[in-house]
């Protein structure tokens, strides 16, 4: 539970930059990257839930991988674009909590539907003719339940060992949103507890979902090998490449994040690899899944014809 101690009764985060013309340039870059995440990942949501054709247990967890993308830069976004015009850049404890705990559980989140994305290729290509009796629609809806569930846990317990810290009336935040590092860089108390807690959940959850991944795809690698058609092989490694490309940037950047000694943190750089975790990264998903994949191009096909059908009809009979 978050507790207001040693009267901290606020926190001011300082911003990515003092300097009025580059935050200019950043609003509108960043207002940008937003737009385009939001209806990117608002798009994508939408197109899998009207095209019957995509419901399938991969595209199921596509959906649940663009809700949380789109939660995470929720959680940041608006109040880092809106304290570029903010001369006190200011917000409650109890803002700050829920602030770190949404973005950190979209994180965790998106860990384990990555993993269970995995295990779906997985099934699809080692046990095709198993496929839709193992990845039913009960198994899908409790894997993403599951990953919701862990996330939760896994976050509360984060979110609990960084405000148990003392603060001693400091307060400022050298970051753009309450993050873990920067925060518990104000404790005017030791953090060895608190750098071991947030180490050890990091941990858990990266070894564990990549390892998961890792020997989904060792069995997807063994089984594709074994294809003799040259054009069988390169197929099979196509439904993967979207994947791996998310799961590569996604991974790259959280263990470059999280899962380094407290002595290496450099803030200036965590707010660059911020950037790219909380907003670069939801924008680019829906990218990756939909520039590279038939089946959504040919479905944002179909769902654009209906709609011109449509205007087309009601035109005509305005028209008439």
């Amino acid at each position: 539970m978050v507790r207001r101690n040693n009267a901290t009764a606020e926190f001011i985060l300082l911003g990515i930059t003092d300097i009025w013309e580059l935050q200019v340039i950043l609003f509108v870059l960043f207002l940008l990257i937003c737009v385009t995440s939001l209806v990117g990942n608002l798009g994508m949501i939408a197109l899998i839930r009207l095209d019957s054709r995509l419901h399938t247990p991969m595209y199921f967890f596509l959906c649940h991988l663009s809700l949380v993308d789109l939660g995470n830069s929720s959680a940041v976004a608006p109040k880092m674009l809106v304290s570029f015009f903010e001369e006190r850049k200011a917000i409650s404890v109890p803002g700050c909590a829920a602030q770190m705990y949404f973005c950190g559980f979209c994180i965790i989140a998106e860990c384990y539907l990555l993993a269970a994305m995995a295990y779906d290729r997985y099934v699809a290509i080692c046990n095709p003719l198993l496929y839709m009796a193992t990845m039913s629609q009960k198994v899908c809806v409790q894997m993403a339940v599951g990953s919701y569930l862990i996330a939760s846990v896994g976050q509360m317990v984060l979110v609990s060992s960084v405000f148990s810290a003392h603060f001693c009336g400091l307060n400022v935040i050298n970051h753009f949103f309450c993050d873990i590092p920067p925060l518990l860089k104000l404790s005017c108390s030791s953090t060895i507890v608190n750098e071991r807690v947030l180490f050890t959940v990091a941990t858990l959850v990266a070894l564990s979902t990549l390892a998961f991944i890792a020997v989904s795809y060792g069995y997807i690698l063994t089984t594709v090998l074994r294809v003799r058609s040259s054009k069988g092989r390169l197929k099979a490694f196509s439904t993967c490449a979207s994947h791996l490309t998310s799961v590569s940037i996604f991974y790259g950047t959280m263990i470059f994040m999280y899962l380094r000694p407290s002595s290496t943190y450099s803030l200036n750089q965590d707010k660059v690899v911020s950037v790219v975790y909380t907003m670069v990264i939801p924008m680019l998903n829906p990218l990756i899944y939909s520039l590279r994949n038939t089946e959504v191009k040919a479905a944002l096909k179909r769902l654009l014809e209906k709609v011109l059908v449509s205007f087309r009809d009601q035109t005509g009979k305005e028209v008439s």
